[in-house]
């Protein structure tokens, strides 16, 4: 709740923050996934993971790749955009199966976006994928930021859905925020806080110790949603 100052104007909660030096890549391993700084040498194992599914570009900047090395030239752009952290998902074993990046990381502001998100066949809807956005998110939040974003293309449904999924709360959409491959893209951006992942983290936990059979306990839709809705109601 905001508090009033000495000339009776509301202001913010008062905040104890130090802002962190830097985030430093990810490099960790869960139970299904591992996380690693993205390099040249995984564009032949994202190609086999990606390439052939054209329409998994159509909400990113590239065009679709053609070849490993139309998917060498993509990682290499990934690697030295300003303010990118960019990031191999593989297997415990190695195989690669998919890519994720911290965008627009700013710590002097205590908030970093994920984004260029790319998984194979083998990574989507499966409870790695969701591993290794718990990773991300914990990362971010252990290093002192304050702020996680996520934004997408206003008609991308799955990117929507995956953001609410996890616990990000949407807070508008930016209109005619920028152009990209021919076309207007309007942005709906999603956060979270650091206070939202004290609450979320214990559900993400649970959610991927699942029931020891290969099966999860609960919806985490519906379990992210139910804490957001009680909130309000408060």
């Amino acid at each position: 709740m905001a508090r009033m100052d000495e000339f009776g104007q509301p202001v913010g909660r008062p905040v104890s923050w130090s802002p962190p030096t830097a985030l430093t890549p990810l490099t960790t391993t869960g139970r299904d996934v591992a996380v690693a700084p993205l390099l040249p040498e995984h564009a032949a194992g994202l190609w086999e993971a990606l390439g052939p599914d054209r329409a998994q570009w159509t909400y990113l900047g590239p065009e679709p790749p053609t070849s490993v090395d139309d998917m060498r030239a993509i990682v290499e752009g990934y690697v030295s955009a300003p303010g990118w952290s960019p990031h191999v998902i593989t297997d415990p074993e190695g195989v690669v199966l998919g890519m994720a990046s911290y965008l627009r990381v700013r710590p002097a502001l205590g908030s970093v976006e994920i984004g260029a998100i790319s998984y194979g066949t083998r990574l989507r809807r499966s409870p790695a994928a969701t591993e290794a956005m718990t990773l991300f998110t914990r990362h971010v939040f252990a290093s002192g930021f304050r702020r996680y974003e996520w934004k997408c293309d206003d008609l991308n449904a799955p990117s929507r859905s995956a953001a609410l999924r996890l616990g990000f709360r949407y807070e508008g959409t930016w209109r005619n925020a920028l152009v990209y491959k021919g076309r207007n893209r309007d942005t709906a951006w999603y956060a979270m806080t650091d206070d939202d992942w004290r609450r979320l983290e214990p559900i993400h936990t649970a959610w991927l110790a699942g029931t020891g059979d290969g099966r999860q306990a609960f919806a985490l839709s519906e379990a992210t949603a139910a804490l957001w809705n009680d909130e309000e109601r408060r």
